[in-house]
C-alpha cells in the first residue's frame, strides 16, 4: 500500500438514487488493498450513514477519505444548515428528517449514533446556518 491514498466524493444534495455510492466505492478499493473485513465494514457502515445524511439534511457537499496503513480518515464536509444540538442530534431515535423523508425508509435517528459506534474516532464541528465537517477514523492496527 503506498503512504496515502486519497479520494474525494462530490455528494448531490436530494439525490437517493446515488446515495451510497461513495461508500461503496471505498469499500471496494480497501478490499483490493487487503484491509480487514471488519475494517471494511466499520468504514462503509460510518461514511454511508454519514452520505444519507448529507443527501437529507445538507444539500450535499464532499467527502475526502485517506488511506494509509495505520487509519481510514473521512472527512465529511457540507454548507448545510449546520446541527444546533450535537448532543440531542446524537440521540439514538432522534431525527429532524422530514416525513417525505421517512415515507422512503430513511431518517430514523442513527446516522450520527451509528457513525460514532463504526469509528474509533469522531468529531463534530458545526456552525448553524454555515455548515457542518465530520471527521471520523477508522484504526487498522488494534
Amino acid at each position: 500500500m503506498e503512504d496515502v491514498i486519497a479520494l474525494t466524493y462530490h455528494i448531490s444534495p436530494d439525490d437517493f438514487t446515488r446515495a451510497g455510492e461513495a461508500s461503496s466505492d471505498v469499500k471496494g478499493k480497501l478490499k483490493q488493498l487487503g484491509v480487514s473485513p471488519e475494517a471494511i465494514r466499520k468504514v462503509a457502515i460510518a461514511m454511508y450513514e454519514g452520505e444519507i445524511n448529507m443527501v437529507i439534511h445538507a444539500k450535499g457537499g464532499e467527502i475526502t477519505v485517506e488511506i494509509t496503513p495505520e487509519r481510514i480518515r473521512m472527512i465529511l464536509a457540507d454548507v448545510g444548515p449546520g446541527i444546533p444540538d450535537v448532543d440531542l442530534a446524537m440521540k439514538a431515535g432522534y431525527s429532524t428528517a422530514p416525513d417525505e423523508i421517512r415515507s422512503l425508509g430513511f431518517g430514523a435517528g442513527m446516522g450520527l449514533p451509528n457513525m460514532k459506534k463504526y469509528t474509533d474516532e469522531m468529531k463534530i464541528e458545526t456552525t448553524p446556518g454555515v455548515g457542518t465537517t465530520i471527521r471520523m477514523e477508522v484504526l487498522l492496527n488494534g
